[in-house]
């Protein structure tokens, strides 16, 4: 199934709001063989940790979330047994073996988690193929552009 979405929102509320219904969306996808898997592109600024504060929210996570910058990984527990939502940021990191000294592999490995990226070009070998794919583009202080691929 390729399915192909562009919106674009007018305010920090609204991305977050796309965010949070975007979760729900994805909760209804099939299982795969790996963990589910966002990956956002996009630019400093773009709206992409924005976005996942109304992710995680659709999720039912109650923290807040923050770019995990410079801890590159922050976890959080989901309702749903033994499955967690972990928030990546790759920004600082070197090469693929930072994320995999992480126990990043196996984090992926488990059906029930769900995973989102920032700076997945990062890590893109690493990655497997059956990714949500994410681009966010800064229009103007208020306006992105948001294109979501499954």
């Amino acid at each position: 199934m390729q399915v192909d979405k562009k919106y674009t929102t007018t305010s920090f509320k609204q991305t977050q709001k796309l965010g949070e219904n975007i979760a729900k969306e994805v909760l209804k996808l099939p299982v795969q063989n790996t963990a589910l898997i966002l990956c956002l592109h996009g630019n400093l600024g773009g709206g992409k940790t924005t976005f996942l504060q109304g992710f995680a929210k659709g999720l039912g996570v109650k923290e807040k979330i923050l770019s995990p910058t410079f801890v590159v990984m922050k976890r959080f527990p989901l309702h749903t047994p033994n499955g967690s939502f972990y928030h990546f940021d790759c920004y600082r990191l070197k090469n693929e073996k930072n994320v995999l000294e992480l126990g990043f592999k196996e984090i992926i490995s488990n059906t029930k988690n769900i995973i989102a990226i920032e700076w997945p070009e990062k890590i893109k070998k690493v990655l497997p193929k059956t990714t949500i794919k994410i681009n966010f583009k800064f229009i103007d202080e208020n306006r992105r552009e948001v294109n979501f691929k499954i």
